[in-house]
């Protein structure tokens, strides 16, 4: 489909709501379960529900507190945005500004990164108890969590979530999936 064609959900379909989340948290769960297995005693058992409190927490907490009061989905009426966080979001936290909606990727510990570091960090805790603790199944859930985060990328984002987003123009993370995105002012409104 041209770019000129590419339809903009005020509202995205639920197929493609639960594909999001189900991904997302099955990667959380699973790099959870991988580190847990992968070490074996109290410790994995910890870092892989520590993991899993903090990943959940920063997807589902963070960003409805943080990112979605400047997104234009809250903004937006009758609006139902990739995750469906808008909707938790205009129910705890107060309306933000849209403008701001760049600092989600701004400083060290900002929500995009937080964000990528619940995706990697399984992976990379994975490998030492690969290397040192092999086991099949630690193995087959690594590569699982790899090609979860490949589909992400290379689908979610790119047929699915970014590429549908009214928020696309004025959000960094839709700007590095797609360089060559120029500020739209159809894609932003907010009525």
């Amino acid at each position: 489909m041209p770019k000129s064609e590419i339809e903009l959900y005020t509202r995205y379909p639920i197929a493609n709501i639960l594909i999001y989340n189900g991904t997302t948290v099955l990667h959380f769960l699973l790099g959870g379960t991988g580190i847990i297995l992968g070490y074996g005693s109290w410790i994995g058992v910890l870092a892989g529900i520590v993991y899993m409190v903090l990943a959940l927490l920063e997807m589902y907490v963070l960003m409805p507190l943080k990112v979605c009061p400047n997104c234009v989905y809250t903004k937006l009426e009758n609006s139902l945005c990739i995750a469906g966080m808008n909707v938790v979001s205009r129910k705890i936290a107060k309306p933000g500004d849209i403008k701001l909606m760049g600092n989600r990727a701004k400083g060290t510990f900002c929500p995009n990164n937080l964000y990528v570091a619940s995706l990697v960090i399984p992976i990379i805790a994975m490998i030492p108890a690969l290397i040192f603790n092999f086991s099949w199944a630690v193995l087959a859930i690594f590569l699982v969590v790899v090609g979860l985060m490949i589909f992400r990328f290379f689908f979610i984002f790119t047929k699915i979530a970014c590429v549908h987003c009214r928020a696309k123009h004025i959000c960094p993370q839709a700007q590095q999936m797609f360089k060559d995105l120029k500020p739209a002012k159809e894609d932003t409104q907010t009525k």
